[in-house]
Formats: structure tokens, C-alpha cells, sequence
């Protein structure tokens, strides 16, 4: 497989050193310096900053994958309960209970593992049984999870949905005080790691100061950024000025809401939320819009697709799914505008089902679902 990074930005001597390396990654320092006819402290130089760099990871001249995600964000054991028949307040309901990981870059990086992707995961957990088996979990499904921070602190967080008996969320109770040690400085652990991805998605669970130290970083860097806003609180923690995000996901509320805008009467479309989005500094936008699609905007259109037709089951998981599916698509050489439908599919098939990740996902149930996607987009 071909590397998508672009090395065209090194000097003459570091892509020198970085083919031999590629070639044999059991080369000494030494070595390479008498091939090339330079002092060794020459050839530390340039494979420090190949490290720095992320074209090679650490001691051993360990090599990135060619098409390498890093998913930074929440992990946490999901509670939900679907009520049986309509939902009364203020007393209580009969449910059906149903346990399972959750978190959204936990669920990203999930799917994209059984997609066959290689992914790294990046969180903060507690010390304690449930993130524990978290980590386990993606570790079964070939996760990374060596960048994890575990910390006696607090406990691993936890997110409690109410569904009603058609799936749809009735209301979401959020456990994440964990995430808030995640300050910047966490940042510095792990950039090299963060610097090896081809995309590194990330969402606001994550700390204000966490998520503006992260963005105004990545614009020194190779690798693409997509961020997901999580909700209409946590939108908040994102900075003003999205110049350096490649792709940001939202739904409408969270859109209006980081946009300062009124959506009285939904007046503010999907489309205007996207382009405006962009207007912000985001190079694309996707904004969902519930059973309406969702819109995306690029530099070369914007569309919108309409919902693909499904049986909802639980729509927990379902924009994650969104996320995972259309940075595959990307990673497998689709556009944005083309990737996004991918998405949707993803998210079609994961409404259809208990769990926040589908588990009997792969490449080629994927491909053999995509008669489901129909050829119609509106302007």
C-alpha cells in the first residue's frame, strides 16, 4: 500500500535516510552515516526530526501505517433502558435494560477496527474493572490502546440513555468528570503518536484548552483532523475559529448553537449550517439533521442526502457510525461528498440494532448493504 503522507516537505537527506530506513529498519545510526558519508550526529539529527515528525515512531525505527487512525476522546460503559410504551414522567417506567462500551471516539475507533482499519485510541480511564474490560475489549479487536492514561483519580465514566419504545433518545445522563483531566499537557505524551496518524479524530469531551491546544498544533502538521461536537453543552468547548479542522461534524443544534444563531421554527437550514461552518474555517462540514439526512459541504459543493429508509431499533451509536463510516470512505481514496454516504450507511445499519457498535461489521457486509443507498441528492 502506498503511503498518503507527503514527504516532498523533507530535505534531500532525511527522505535519503527515511528510504534506507523503510528498507531496513534495522540499520544502526553508524551504518547509515557511512552509506551516506555524513558524521553520525548528522544522521541523530535527521532521524530525530523524521521522529518528531511521525515518519517513524520512536526507538527501532518502528514504521506507521501506510493508513494509520488515532481516535482521542471519551470511553464509558453505556446504560440504556427502552421504555415500554409511552414514557410517563415522574413516575416509574417499565425498560429493558442493555449494557455495553460506549463513548464516542470509543465507538469511532470500533468501527473503523472492524472495518480493518488500523487505529490507535487515546483516552483517559479510571482504575477500576470497567475500564479495565473497556480496553480489553478494543485491544481483542487489534486497538491500540498503549497511549491510554489510567488514573486512580476518578472512576471510568459512564453515559446512561433513555430511549423510548421506538428508539429515539428521550434523555442522556453524562458521568464524565474523568475527561476534564485531560488538560494540554496530555498532549505533549502523545504527539509524536498523534503526528504517525494519516487522521486523528477527536471530540468535546475533551477539555476546551485541550481541543484549541490540539487544533492550533495540528496546523504544523501532516495528519488530517475531524472533530464531532457530542452535544449542545460540550459544542461550547470548541474554539471560535476552526481554521486547522479538516472535517467537523455537528447537528443542527449544535451547529446553531456554536454559531451563536436562532433556530426558532428551524428556520436555519442544514445547508446554511454547513456552509457557515466552513465559513468559520473548517474545511468541510457534515451537519445531520435527523430523519431530514444530512448535509455536507466541501470546497467543491454542497449536497444534501436525504435518510436512508431503516427499521429504528436504537439510535444510540448512530452518528458515530456516521463518523467511522465516512473517514473509511476517505480512506479508501472516496471525496468527502461520496465517503459521506458511506456514513449514512453505517449509521443506517447501526439504528437497526441493539448495540452502539454493529458487530457483525465488515468490509464486505458494508458492500453488500450499499443497494440501500439510492442516487438522490439535492442542492
Amino acid at each position: 500500500m502506498t503511503d498518503p503522507r507527503n514527504t516532498k516537505k523533507l530535505g534531500t537527506q532525511e527522505q535519503t535516510i527515511l528510504g534506507m530506513i523503510r528498507k531496513n529498519p534495522l540499520l544502526e545510526q553508524q551504518e547509515i552515516a557511512d552509506i551516506m558519508g555524513l558524521a553520525r550526529s548528522t544522521v541523530a539529527g535527521h532521524i530525530a526530526q523524521l521522529t518528531r515528525q511521525g515518519y517513524i515512531l520512536g526507538r527501532g525505527y518502528v514504521m506507521p501505517s501506510p493508513q494509520f487512525v488515532v481516535c482521542v476522546g471519551g470511553a464509558d460503559l453505556d446504560r440504556k433502558y427502552q421504555v415500554q410504551g409511552k414514557f410517563r414522567y415522574g413516575t416509574s417506567n417499565p425498560a429493558d435494560g442493555h449494557f455495553s462500551p460506549g463513548g464516542v471516539a470509543r465507538n469511532v475507533v470500533e468501527n473503523l477496527a472492524l472495518l480493518n482499519t488500523a487505529t490507535g485510541f487515546v483516552s483517559i480511564m479510571g482504575d477500576d474493572e470497567t475500564g479495565r474490560r473497556i480496553l480489553e475489549q478494543l485491544a481483542d479487536h487489534n486497538v491500540d490502546v498503549s497511549q491510554v492514561i489510567v488514573t486512580s483519580e476518578q472512576k471510568t465514566a459512564e453515559y446512561v440513555a433513555v430511549l423510548d419504545s421506538g428508539g429515539e433518545l428521550l434523555a442522556g445522563i453524562a458521568d464524565m468528570g474523568i475527561y476534564d483531566l485531560f488538560v494540554p499537557a496530555c498532549l505533549d505524551r502523545i504527539w509524536s503518536y498523534l503526528c504517525a496518524a494519516t487522521w486523528v479524530f477527536a471530540e468535546c469531551n475533551l477539555p476546551a484548552a485541550t481541543l484549541a491546544s490540539l487544533i492550533n498544533r495540528k496546523k504544523s502538521t501532516r495528519f488530517k483532523l475531524a472533530i464531532d461536537a457530542v452535544s449542545t453543552p460540550k459544542v461550547t468547548r470548541l474554539p471560535a475559529d476552526l481554521s486547522g479542522v479538516d472535517l467537523i461534524f455537528m447537528n443542527c443544534d449544535e451547529a446553531s448553537v456554536f454559531l451563536g444563531l436562532d433556530r426558532g421554527g428551524n428556520q436555519v437550514g442544514g445547508v446554511d449550517l454547513a456552509m457557515a461552518l466552513r465559513a468559520r474555517g473548517a474545511d468541510a462540514a457534515i451537519v445531520t439533521m435527523g430523519k431530514d439526512g444530512i448535509a455536507v459541504a466541501t470546497d467543491q459543493d454542497t449536497l444534501i442526502y436525504p435518510s436512508i429508509k431503516t427499521d429504528v431499533v436504537d439510535t444510540t451509536g448512530a452518528g458515530d457510525a456516521l463518523i467511522a463510516g465516512t473517514l473509511y470512505g476517505v480512506l479508501n481514496g472516496n471525496d468527502i461528498l461520496k465517503a459521506a454516504r458511506t456514513g449514512m450507511l453505517l449509521a443506517t445499519l447501526t439504528a437497526e440494532c441493539l448495540d452502539s457498535v454493529y458487530k457483525e461489521l465488515s468490509g464486505q457486509f458494508l458492500d453488500q448493504n450499499r443497494y440501500r443507498l439510492t442516487d438522490q441528492t439535492t442542492e
